[in-house]
């Protein structure tokens, strides 16, 4: 396996597991979808978002799974069980790893399949993007998670 597809694969391994034991520290588990003072989105939202924005763009696009991802939902569902967002965050890392996993290195070099940001980029870039913006979320779980633990 190539060494950025084996390093992306290892950040956002790593980091999906952080996203399940940021989820899974939620008590009480509805505290999940609180909102407080200016804060717009909840950690299940952020949640569903990453899961969503994963399975997309490395999911269907580049391992051409079936998953359809419906944005808006990503954003405006709430209530959910914890133990839903933790099995949808299995999925998304089953779908990803295994996308990588089989992933030929030569596609690096390559545009990207789907115009995302209305500019052409390469694979690599994008997929280094996706590990940053899971990253990006997943650190705001976390700020959410401890300051909804204080109120």
């Amino acid at each position: 396996m190539n060494l950025i597809i084996s390093t992306i694969k290892e950040l956002i391994n790593r980091d999906l597991s952080k996203l399940h034991d940021e989820i899974s520290n939620y008590k009480p588990d509805d505290a999940i979808w609180k909102l407080d003072g200016e804060i717009t989105n909840t950690a299940g939202n952020l949640c569903l978002h990453i899961c969503g924005n994963l399975q997309h763009y490395i999911g269907a696009v580049l391992g051409h799974t079936n998953y359809l991802r419906n944005r808006d939902a990503e954003f405006n569902t709430k209530g959910l069980s914890q133990q839903l967002l933790l099995n949808e965050i299995g999925k998304t890392k089953e779908s990803v790893l295994n996308t990588l996993e089989k992933l030929d290195h030569t596609i690096l070099d390559q545009l990207y399949p789907e115009d995302v940001y209305n500019r052409p980029m390469t694979t690599g870039y994008f997929l280094i993007h996706l590990a940053g913006h899971l990253n990006y979320h997943l650190g705001q779980i976390n700020y959410h998670r401890r300051l909804v633990a204080k109120s």
